[in-house]
């Protein structure tokens, strides 16, 4: 077997090993969710009609709030785990804008300190509605 042949006999299989175990394109943290009334403040003031009306939105944690330069910044968002077993929603992934600053945020967060806070229907497409905190991948 030539050279060439070995190379990409290996590349193969190592485009086969990453498909079945995931290798990660982002980073990873936490997500818990919040209710009603959806006040986002802190990136639009109070014109809530630039707010998603799908509900796709979150509140960004100081390490991505960036003094207000995560404002309208998209992310993909995947459940990874949870504490409890079967708590994610297998192999869905939802996309979100970020719409305020979780520490300031008007309606609190399930779970204080996660790095984003999902609105109840965001959280809700990814995992199971009982859980309140859960671990993620997101990318921008």
């Amino acid at each position: 077997m030539s050279k060439l042949h070995l190379l990409l006999l290996q590349w193969l299989l190592f485009l086969s090993f990453a498909e079945l175990f995931h290798v990660s394109h982002g980073d990873v943290g936490t997500a818990a969710k919040y209710s009603p009334p959806y006040l986002p403040t802190a990136c639009y003031g109070s014109d809530a009609s630039l707010v998603p009306s799908n509900a796709m939105f979150a509140s960004a944690s100081e390490g991505i709030w960036n003094n207000g330069a995560a404002c309208g910044r998209q992310y993909l968002v995947r459940c990874l785990s949870a504490a409890e077993p079967r708590t994610c929603v297998e192999g869905q992934t939802i996309q979100i804008r970020i719409v305020d600053r979780a520490s300031t945020s008007l309606s609190r967060p399930s779970n204080a300190g996660a790095t984003m806070v999902l609105t109840d229907t965001a959280f809700a497409m990814i995992a199971a509605a009982s859980a309140s905190v859960i671990n993620i991948e997101f990318s921008q």
